[in-house]
């Protein structure tokens, strides 16, 4: 067995896996959460978009700006994904598992009733989860010395950061606005 890239190749295959499939090292499984968690982002900023169109247009301009730095991010994402050979699929299956998740907790928390406030409360739970699982998987790439993640999370971290500062400034102005009182 040796390690490149926090790679593991391996000759055996680990207990309890199925013949071509991948395993993933920890970083690898977490790339592809961040990645996924990038994909259910710009699935919840079109949601939250939809529901701010009336309520807080003002809004509807970072959220644009959210969904399209989300994509990037799946792009990046890829980008490194598609160089770790014998790896690509079982990494994007990662993703898809965490985009599904995302989409799970949104159904669940953005009912039909919902409005600008509870989705931009939702976006405040995702973002601060984004920003935490980028934080990891820096801290991971620190150990194994990966050049090509380390930049990635260099480069989206700072916009995590800032995306999860808007979406919980947005959420305090709408619930500044609401009345306390009123009966939900």
């Amino acid at each position: 067995m040796n390690c490149v890239r926090g790679i593991v190749r391996s000759t055996e295959l680990p207990i309890g896996k199925d013949e071509g499939v991948a395993e993933l090292t920890n970083m690898e499984t977490k790339l592809g959460e961040v990645m996924g968690l990038a994909m259910a982002a710009q699935a919840a900023t079109e949601k939250v978009t939809r529901l701010a169109e009336d309520e807080a247009p003002e809004l509807v301009g970072k959220l644009e700006q959210m969904h399209s730095e989300a994509a990037e991010t799946e792009q990046r994402c890829m980008r490194i994904v598609d160089t770790l050979e014998g790896k690509k699929t079982a990494i994007q299956e990662e993703a898809s598992a965490t985009k599904r998740k995302g989409a799970d907790m949104m159904k669940i928390y953005l009912d039909p009733d919902s409005d600008a406030l509870d989705g931009f409360e939702f976006l405040t739970m995702a973002e601060a989860g984004e920003v935490g699982h980028w934080k990891v998987l820096k801290a991971m790439t620190r150990s194994i010395s990966d050049e090509e993640v380390a930049a990635l999370c260099e480069w989206a971290i700072p916009i995590q950061e800032r995306h999860f500062t808007d979406v919980k400034a947005a959420s305090e102005q709408l619930a500044a606005a609401e009345d306390p009182a009123a009966v939900s």
